[in-house]
Protein backbone atom coordinates (compact mmCIF):
# COMPACT_ATOMS: atom_id res chain seq x y z
CA UNK A 1 0.00 0.00 0.00
CA UNK A 2 2.82 2.30 0.89
CA UNK A 3 4.50 1.66 -2.51
CA UNK A 4 1.24 2.53 -4.28
CA UNK A 5 0.99 5.85 -2.42
CA UNK A 6 4.63 6.63 -3.21
CA UNK A 7 4.05 5.79 -6.92
CA UNK A 8 1.02 8.07 -7.05
CA UNK A 9 2.97 10.87 -5.38
CA UNK A 10 5.79 10.54 -7.93
CA UNK A 11 3.30 10.57 -10.82
CA UNK A 12 1.62 13.67 -9.42
CA UNK A 13 4.98 15.41 -9.04
CA UNK A 14 6.08 14.50 -12.58
CA UNK A 15 2.87 15.57 -14.34
CA UNK A 16 3.61 19.35 -14.20
CA UNK A 17 7.04 18.65 -15.74
CA UNK A 18 5.49 16.66 -18.57
CA UNK A 19 2.87 19.36 -19.16
CA UNK A 20 5.50 22.10 -19.17
CA UNK A 21 7.79 20.31 -21.58
CA UNK A 22 4.94 19.48 -23.97
CA UNK A 23 3.90 23.14 -23.99
CA UNK A 24 7.26 24.00 -25.56
CA UNK A 25 6.64 21.75 -28.54
CA UNK A 26 4.63 22.93 -31.50
CA UNK A 27 4.17 22.65 -35.23
CA UNK A 28 5.32 25.46 -37.47
CA UNK A 29 2.83 24.61 -40.21
CA UNK A 30 5.61 24.84 -42.79
CA UNK A 31 5.68 21.21 -43.84
CA UNK A 32 8.96 20.65 -41.99
CA UNK A 33 10.77 23.58 -43.63
CA UNK A 34 12.36 26.42 -41.68
CA UNK A 35 10.04 29.38 -41.09
CA UNK A 36 12.11 31.68 -43.31
CA UNK A 37 11.25 29.58 -46.38
CA UNK A 38 7.79 30.77 -47.32
CA UNK A 39 7.82 31.43 -51.07
CA UNK A 40 8.83 29.57 -54.19
CA UNK A 41 9.36 30.38 -57.86
CA UNK A 42 8.87 27.46 -60.23
CA UNK A 43 10.47 27.81 -63.63
CA UNK A 44 8.82 25.80 -66.41
CA UNK A 45 10.91 22.70 -67.00
CA UNK A 46 12.78 22.38 -70.29
CA UNK A 47 11.07 19.62 -72.23
CA UNK A 48 13.36 17.36 -74.23
CA UNK A 49 10.53 14.99 -75.17
CA UNK A 50 7.96 14.92 -77.95
CA UNK A 51 5.09 15.24 -75.43
CA UNK A 52 4.28 18.96 -75.00
CA UNK A 53 1.56 18.29 -72.39
CA UNK A 54 4.17 16.99 -69.93
CA UNK A 55 5.59 20.43 -69.22
CA UNK A 56 2.21 21.84 -68.18
CA UNK A 57 1.13 18.78 -66.18
CA UNK A 58 4.43 18.65 -64.31
CA UNK A 59 4.33 22.40 -63.62
CA UNK A 60 0.73 22.30 -62.34
CA UNK A 61 1.37 19.29 -60.10
CA UNK A 62 4.54 20.84 -58.70
CA UNK A 63 2.69 24.07 -57.86
CA UNK A 64 -0.02 22.15 -56.04
CA UNK A 65 2.34 19.88 -54.12
CA UNK A 66 4.64 22.67 -52.97
CA UNK A 67 1.63 24.70 -51.84
CA UNK A 68 -0.31 21.89 -50.16
CA UNK A 69 2.47 19.73 -48.70
CA UNK A 70 5.23 22.25 -48.00
CA UNK A 71 3.06 25.31 -47.36
CA UNK A 72 4.94 27.47 -49.88
CA UNK A 73 3.36 30.42 -51.71
CA UNK A 74 4.29 31.30 -55.27
CA UNK A 75 6.35 34.42 -55.86
CA UNK A 76 8.36 35.98 -58.67
CA UNK A 77 11.88 34.57 -58.85
CA UNK A 78 13.44 37.85 -57.66
CA UNK A 79 11.43 37.68 -54.41
CA UNK A 80 11.19 33.92 -53.84
CA UNK A 81 12.93 32.10 -51.00
CA UNK A 82 13.31 28.98 -53.17
CA UNK A 83 13.71 28.49 -56.92
CA UNK A 84 12.78 25.26 -58.67
CA UNK A 85 14.14 24.45 -62.12
CA UNK A 86 14.49 21.30 -64.12
CA UNK A 87 14.40 19.34 -67.34
CA UNK A 88 12.07 16.63 -68.59
CA UNK A 89 14.69 14.25 -69.90
CA UNK A 90 12.67 11.36 -71.31
CA UNK A 91 9.16 10.01 -71.63
CA UNK A 92 8.73 6.47 -72.88
CA UNK A 93 5.20 5.16 -73.40
CA UNK A 94 3.53 1.93 -74.43
CA UNK A 95 6.13 -0.24 -72.78
CA UNK A 96 4.67 -3.72 -72.30
CA UNK A 97 4.08 -4.63 -68.70
CA UNK A 98 4.57 -8.30 -69.40
CA UNK A 99 5.35 -10.48 -72.36
CA UNK A 100 3.96 -13.80 -73.43
CA UNK A 101 6.26 -16.77 -73.87
CA UNK A 102 4.41 -17.48 -77.11
CA UNK A 103 5.79 -15.10 -79.76
CA UNK A 104 2.48 -15.30 -81.69
CA UNK A 105 0.44 -14.09 -78.69
CA UNK A 106 1.86 -10.78 -77.39
CA UNK A 107 -1.43 -9.12 -76.49
CA UNK A 108 -1.34 -7.15 -73.26
CA UNK A 109 -4.11 -5.25 -71.52
CA UNK A 110 -1.73 -3.41 -69.14
CA UNK A 111 0.96 -1.01 -70.28
CA UNK A 112 3.54 1.12 -68.53
CA UNK A 113 5.39 4.33 -69.17
CA UNK A 114 8.54 5.83 -67.79
CA UNK A 115 9.15 9.51 -67.03
CA UNK A 116 12.62 10.84 -66.22
CA UNK A 117 13.44 14.35 -65.01
CA UNK A 118 16.31 16.38 -63.60
CA UNK A 119 15.26 18.76 -60.80
CA UNK A 120 17.07 21.32 -58.70
CA UNK A 121 15.75 23.40 -55.80
CA UNK A 122 17.93 26.25 -54.59
CA UNK A 123 17.55 28.54 -51.59
CA UNK A 124 17.81 32.04 -53.08
CA UNK A 125 19.40 33.89 -50.16
CA UNK A 126 22.29 31.46 -49.67
CA UNK A 127 22.37 29.71 -53.09
CA UNK A 128 22.36 26.49 -51.08
CA UNK A 129 21.14 23.57 -53.17
CA UNK A 130 18.38 21.83 -51.21
CA UNK A 131 17.71 19.20 -53.82
CA UNK A 132 19.59 18.15 -56.94
CA UNK A 133 18.30 14.97 -58.51
CA UNK A 134 19.52 13.93 -61.93
CA UNK A 135 17.75 11.12 -63.71
CA UNK A 136 14.80 10.93 -61.28
CA UNK A 137 12.74 8.27 -63.00
CA UNK A 138 9.35 6.78 -62.17
CA UNK A 139 6.97 4.45 -63.94
CA UNK A 140 3.23 4.58 -64.28
CA UNK A 141 0.99 1.67 -65.21
CA UNK A 142 -2.20 2.02 -67.16
CA UNK A 143 -4.81 0.09 -69.08
CA UNK A 144 -4.41 0.10 -72.81
CA UNK A 145 -5.58 3.49 -74.09
CA UNK A 146 -5.23 5.12 -70.64
CA UNK A 147 -1.84 6.79 -70.98
CA UNK A 148 -3.00 9.91 -69.08
CA UNK A 149 -3.65 7.79 -65.97
CA UNK A 150 -0.18 6.26 -66.10
CA UNK A 151 1.40 9.67 -66.66
CA UNK A 152 -0.49 11.09 -63.66
CA UNK A 153 0.72 8.19 -61.46
CA UNK A 154 4.35 8.68 -62.56
CA UNK A 155 4.17 12.44 -61.90
CA UNK A 156 2.62 11.91 -58.45
CA UNK A 157 5.39 9.48 -57.56
CA UNK A 158 8.03 11.99 -58.68
CA UNK A 159 6.34 14.71 -56.60
CA UNK A 160 6.48 12.51 -53.49
CA UNK A 161 10.23 12.03 -54.06
CA UNK A 162 10.75 15.79 -54.45
CA UNK A 163 8.88 16.62 -51.23
CA UNK A 164 10.72 13.92 -49.32
CA UNK A 165 14.05 15.13 -50.67
CA UNK A 166 13.41 18.73 -49.62
CA UNK A 167 12.09 17.78 -46.18
CA UNK A 168 15.05 15.50 -45.51
CA UNK A 169 17.27 18.59 -45.35
CA UNK A 170 15.76 19.47 -41.95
Amino acid sequence: MRALVRGLALAAAASPLVAASSACYGFSGGGGLPRNLKTVAIQPFDNQTAAPELQRELFDQLRQVLRDRLNLREAPEAKADLVVRGTIVSYDVDLPLGASADARNTASTRRRLQLTIDVEIVESATTRVLLNKKGLSREGQYAEGGEATGRKNAIESIMADIVEGVQSQW
